[in-house]
């Protein structure tokens, strides 16, 4: 038996040597490689935490004290060291563990994060009420220099060295976020690492100092009084320090023994320091090393490749339109190939904007480019795109910015679990005034919208999935706004169907109307009133039904002088956590069985 299936918990973890904690920490990367290849998932990221996760928990006593993992994909080590490890067999599946910290799977995860740049907010707030409360624990957040370009994190900070609350920060430093990181913040890191050279000053000259008799010890005591000028000497100005916090760093963050004996001495200190801790993403595997971005998140091994990526076909259309069109610019925030950009930052790289993790800026920043007559188009994922609500309300939309958001993994997600389900933009989007909303059944229409979006004069959102399944044969204009007939009918009954997955369900209904809702905000209000009174009409979209295309249809019809029948299809008023999105629509009745009987019951009435 391997030291892996010894350890239960942490405090079997603590059992063993520092050195057998090395045996440890192989035994783990293995697991991990061979499940994530089997099951899918994140790797490089969580084979370059294996030492400093396993340090962490050697060190601290969760769940007492309190571990906040930034963003969360690189906690797997985590997992499978607090009691989870048969479970995490089954990752990213409702059998198993999420891909991400999640408080109802375990008492070892403090919070659900799913996010990045949320950790140090979070920090304050349980080290605040472990204060205000009278309580004694230790709060570690472990935050990603990736996550670090986030103005959160930055916001957080500056509360942290103002009010001195006792808390350790964990800066995982590997150079990398999804893509590769960028950035003022970046470069500054860079010239930290660097400072190693302080380091092995002052260890060399503690180590011939302390060796002299007598007086040896007491010229130690003098130098750590007056580090903090040699600090200056040596290294370049801190900004944690500036801000108030306590740095300490950089330390090899594979270095087990090293970072389980800094640790031990940072838990005691009191008020906020930093330890800057420098790993690999992919640490131990070459391939990966040196491929991190290509091996950030895995699809199963033996997948059959039966879909194609609408990432694909934004990178190859944004291409060709930049060349025709001179003022186009490409933004993301920290996603070039997760969004299909990577081909563009190549080609155009004066026109490719990667602005790092922060939303925010993203979409304001394009506010900006529009305003001054550039025609920016941002590619961010749905549950990414949350984060810049306001922005796009009140930065794009009150002015009628020429913004292009392009919506990727919108809709019902496998794997990732609650954080990342893209379910909610149709909704909060169509509370937004100018707002127009698109979702393309295929590839060629996804085309189509963005062509239409380059001469578009308004804020413009198209959504759509990771993926689709085939192309449609047949193909009418976008412009106009209107909807497309895809199949008509004598029956009374419609099926309104938005996007690829749901338009293949509503085409394997028998003797009905099926149209494309291809513009899900605004509705198309000239179909809608050419449907007779004394009809059915179904929406199926890939979002929550409250406040989303469903929920307008019917509002339309309850203040037009019509007698139609309306049944909503989507996801219910909640929290979807199940691993499968073919789950999700089939709990929520998103079915060709399900409508068959809808229209069945509606028949019935009319007899």
């Amino acid at each position: 038996m391997g030291l892996l299936e010894q350890i239960n918990s942490p405090d079997d973890l603590k059992k063993l040597s520092v050195k057998e904690l090395y045996v440890f920490a192989d035994e783990v990367r293995s697991y991990i490689m061979e499940t994530v290849r089997r099951r899918g998932g994140h790797l490089a990221s969580n084979l370059g935490t294996v030492e400093l996760i396993t340090a962490l928990h050697y060190v601290f006593d969760c769940p007492a004290d309190k571990l906040l993992f930034d963003v969360g994909h690189q906690a797997y080590t985590h997992k499978i060291i607090t009691g989870r490890r048969d479970a995490f067999y089954f990752l990213r599946s409702d059998a198993g563990v999420s891909g991400f910290p999640n408080v109802s799977e375990s008492v070892y995860d403090a919070f659900t994060t799913g996010h990045s740049s949320t950790s140090l907010s979070l920090g304050v707030g349980f080290s605040r009420a472990r204060d205000i409360l009278g309580l004694d624990y230790n709060v570690v957040c472990v935050i990603g220099d990736g996550a670090f370009t986030g103005g959160m994190a930055f916001e957080a900070l500056n509360d942290i060295g103002a009010n001195k609350e006792k808390m350790i920060i964990v800066l995982n430093d590997n150079k990398m976020s999804i893509s590769k990181n960028v950035g003022a913040l970046n470069e500054y890191l860079a010239k930290l690492r660097l400072s190693k050279r302080y380091l092995n000053v002052k260890y060399n000259v503690k180590k011939a100092v302390s060796a002299l008799p007598f007086f040896g010890n007491r010229v130690v005591n003098f130098l750590d009084r007056t580090k903090d000028n040699i600090k200056k000497t040596l290294l370049p100005d801190k900004i944690f320090e500036n801000l108030g916090v306590k740095y300490y760093g950089p330390f090899d963050g594979h270095n087990i023994a090293e970072l389980v004996s800094i640790l031990k001495k940072l838990k005691d200190k009191n008020g906020p320091v930093l330890l800057h801790v420098l790993t690999n993403k992919g640490n131990g595997v070459p391939e990966i090393l040196h491929n991190p971005d290509k091996y950030h998140g895995v699809t199963p091994e033996n997948k059959p490749e039966t879909e194609i990526s609408f990432a694909s076909v934004v990178g190859k259309k944004l291409c060709r339109l930049a060349e025709q069109h001179q003022n186009l610019v490409a933004v993301t925030a920290a996603m070039s190939m997760g969004t299909g950009l990577d081909e563009f930052a190549v080609k155009f790289p004066d026109r490719y904007f990667d602005v790092g993790i922060a939303e925010e800026h993203a979409a304001c920043m394009c506010a900006g480019l529009a305003a001054a007559g550039v025609k920016p188009f941002f590619a961010v994922y749905s549950s990414f795109l949350q984060r810049a609500f306001d922005q796009t309300l009140h930065d794009i939309c009150i002015d009628k910015r020429p913004v292009t958001l392009l919506i990727d993994h919108a809709g019902a997600v496998n794997g990732d679990g609650v954080t990342h389900q893209g379910i909610f933009d149709i909704g909060f989007l169509s509370l937004i005034p100018n707002m127009t909303v698109l979702q393309p059944k295929d590839g060629k229409e996804l085309e189509s919208m963005l062509d239409f979006a380059v001469d578009f004069n308004a804020p413009l959102a198209i959504r759509y999935p990771k993926s689709f399944s085939y192309e449609f044969d047949e193909h009418t204009p976008v412009n106009g706004l209107k909807w497309e007939s895809l199949v008509r009918s004598r029956e009374k009954i419609y099926i309104l169907a938005a996007g690829n997955r749901m338009i293949k369900i509503a085409l394997g209904v028998k003797n009905v109307n099926v149209i494309n809702a291809r513009v899900l905000k605004p509705l198309d209000k000239e179909f809608l009133s050419s449907v007779e009174d004394g009809s059915l009409v179904i929406t199926l979209e890939d979002g929550v039904i409250r406040g989303g295309f469903g929920e307008s249809v019917e509002c339309f019809y309850n203040s037009a002088d019509k007698s139609v029948k309306v049944v909503n299809l989507g996801y219910p008023d909640k929290f979807q956590a199940r691993s499968l999105g073919s789950d999700m629509m089939l709990e929520a009745g998103i079915t060709q069985e399900n409508i068959a009987v809808i229209i069945a019951k509606f028949k019935n009435t009319r007899k």
